[in-house]
């Protein structure tokens, strides 16, 4: 038999031993409630978002605010790890955050009110800011932060109330009872907790409050979402829209432009497949009923110019290579595409540039700005054109709809401004761009480049004649030749396809006699200048990458 002291200390061990499982059940509790109080705040932020502007969702004016103060090395690496789906991974490191954030505001609320409500109040005070600081927005565009916060500090002190009481309730029924329950106040299997008329009726509270905000958050959450996303689509628009014939066709694509090479780059990019690097989260949504494009600044004579006053112009088809600058060496952030608009330098030329201007800042509805040289765009012998049309249809929502520019042989952060609205004539002392602020170069000129695209890296082949093709492309001037060597050994030359113009890429291939082993290919291409790629790796930062292209196979 134990001695009373020893008895006294086992009961002191599993009292010790309860109030240690039953501290961090609570905790848990309180992590779920203050992620539920921020799902319900969420959710009450996109409906009002739905009400106001689709645009004021907190979490995306978050996700552009955390975009636009990024340093470009970290724009950078993003891009390089996930590629086009660069905005699914910041979204979903957001709500990562976001969560872990939510579940301690929970815990301090429990054991430091009101300091989780504090918490809360704070992310909405980062996200007004967020929100109210973009293009277009106005005050209203701070009601969904303060909406969703109010609506999260509420639900978190109401659950945190009652989980409180259930707690106390628990605690109590334990201490008359006698008998310490195994899991504290979080036990559901607890014949006492579930039978006591004092623990029941607050757990019943606890946990209906929480489900029911949860089961309430999600439906009206989800539903004002997509409702959100389906006032931004305007696909039906822009399907209406019949597109006039070119008055200056684009020259026809001979037989030989294309090679015949399963793997390869097809000569025009799909729509759907066409890369798409931009700064916006959420696709902006521009009528084009009320779309207007402004030419202002150091003009004579300042423009404003409608889309239907835009289609009734002459305007000109042009196959244009775009790229950009983050493109790493044999990367895919680039394309090409037959394209559909008025050339630009009409334009300035009704607007006058005065004496002394340089650069033209051109500006998106979301606020992104790029600055592109004066003598480019005024350049007539270079197909500059504000794009409505690309590859036979409307230009699609996401690459710029109703109108974007395409100026040939410069990387887009400079030039490729989608969502359009305004050129504004200045120079380059005087303003600069969204992406020269973050330290990328100012003038941001293509540079010659080329790319394997069979075999892949890694690929086994069989031994004998195999086709080694890819893209190479120098916007603007033109590709003369390409060149492919062999483990490091004598550069051998490769077939082009006929070039439809300087503007494109061109399609090139190389017959190799392949002997068994591994080995390492490589290319690189020369201008029509004569200019020849670069072998020395240049990261893309400030104003792209440069280096020849190798893939590693193994034949057998």
């Amino acid at each position: 038999m134990k001695s009373p002291s020893q008895i006294r200390v086992s009961g002191s061990r599993l009292r010790a031993y309860h109030c240690d499982v039953h501290a961090k059940v609570e905790r848990r509790w309180a992590g779920l409630a203050g992620l539920i109080s921020a799902a319900a705040g969420l959710a009450l932020a996109e409906l009002t978002a739905l009400m106001i502007a689709p645009q004021s969702s907190p979490v995306l004016a978050i996700g552009s605010l955390t975009i636009d103060l990024a340093p470009p090395w970290v724009k950078d690496a993003v891009i390089a790890v996930f590629g086009t789906g660069d905005k699914v991974f910041l979204l979903t490191l957001l709500l990562v955050v976001l969560a872990i954030v939510s579940a301690g505001a929970g815990y301090l609320e429990l054991k430091k009110p009101p300091w989780g409500a504090v918490l809360f109040l704070m992310l909405s005070g980062v996200a007004t800011v967020a929100v109210t600081t973009r293009a277009q927005a106005n005050g209203l565009w701070a009601a969904p932060a303060v909406v969703g916060a109010v609506g999260a500090c509420l639900v978190l002190r109401l659950s945190i109330r009652r989980l409180r009481d259930w707690s106390s309730a628990s605690e109590q029924n334990d201490a008359e009872s006698g008998m310490p329950s195994k899991s504290g106040a979080a036990s559901n299997s607890d014949p006492r907790a579930n039978s006591d008329p004092r623990a029941t009726p607050t757990r019943r509270r606890f946990l209906t409050l929480l489900i029911g905000t949860a089961a309430a958050a999600v439906v009206i959450g989800i539903g004002s979402r997509v409702a959100n996303a389906a006032s931004l689509a305007v696909d039906t628009i822009r399907e209406a829209i019949s597109l006039p014939k070119p008055a200056k066709p684009a020259p026809p694509i001979a037989a030989g432009s294309m090679l015949d090479v399963e793997g390869l780059s097809p000569l025009i990019t799909p729509n759907d497949q066409f890369y798409r690097i931009d700064t916006a989260l959420q696709v902006p949504a521009v009528d084009p009923e009320t779309w207007r494009l402004r030419v202002t600044g150091m003009v004579e004579n300042e423009i404003e110019i409608s889309f239907k006053e835009l289609l009734d112009l002459p305007l000109i088809e042009t196959t244009v290579t775009l790229a950009c600058v983050s493109n790493e060496v044999g990367g895919d952030l680039i394309g090409n595409a037959v394209w559909l608009g008025y050339p630009i330098h009409k334009l300035l030329a009704q607007a006058k540039p005065l004496d002394g201007a340089d650069m033209v800042l051109s500006r998106s509805v979301d606020g992104f700005t790029a600055g592109t040289p004066l003598e480019i765009l005024q350049d007539e012998s270079r197909d500059s054109i504000l794009a409505l049309g690309m590859n036979g249809t409307t230009l699609p929502v996401v690459h710029g709809f109703p109108v974007r520019m395409v100026v040939p042989g410069l990387f887009g952060y400079v030039s490729a401004t989608k969502w359009l609205t305004e050129l504004q004539v200045t120079t380059f002392d005087s303003a600069s761009a969204y992406w020269t602020d973050r330290g990328w170069s100012e003038r941001g000129p293509v540079k010659i480049g080329s790319r394997i695209d069979v075999p892949s890296s890694r690929a086994s082949v069989k031994a004998g004649t195999v086709a080694v093709a890819g893209v190479a492309w120098a916007q603007h001037t033109g590709i003369h030749g390409v060149e492919v060597r062999v483990d490091g050994g004598a550069w051998a030359p490769a077939r082009l396809s006929t070039p439809i113009s300087s503007d494109t890429w061109v399609q090139w291939v190389y017959e190799w006699d392949a002997a068994a082993g591994n080995h390492e290919l490589e290319v690189r291409a020369t201008d029509s200048t004569g200019q020849t790629q670069s072998g020395t790796p240049v990261p893309v930062v400030p104003d792209g990458a440069e280096g020849w292209h190798s893939v590693t196979v193994t034949v057998s």
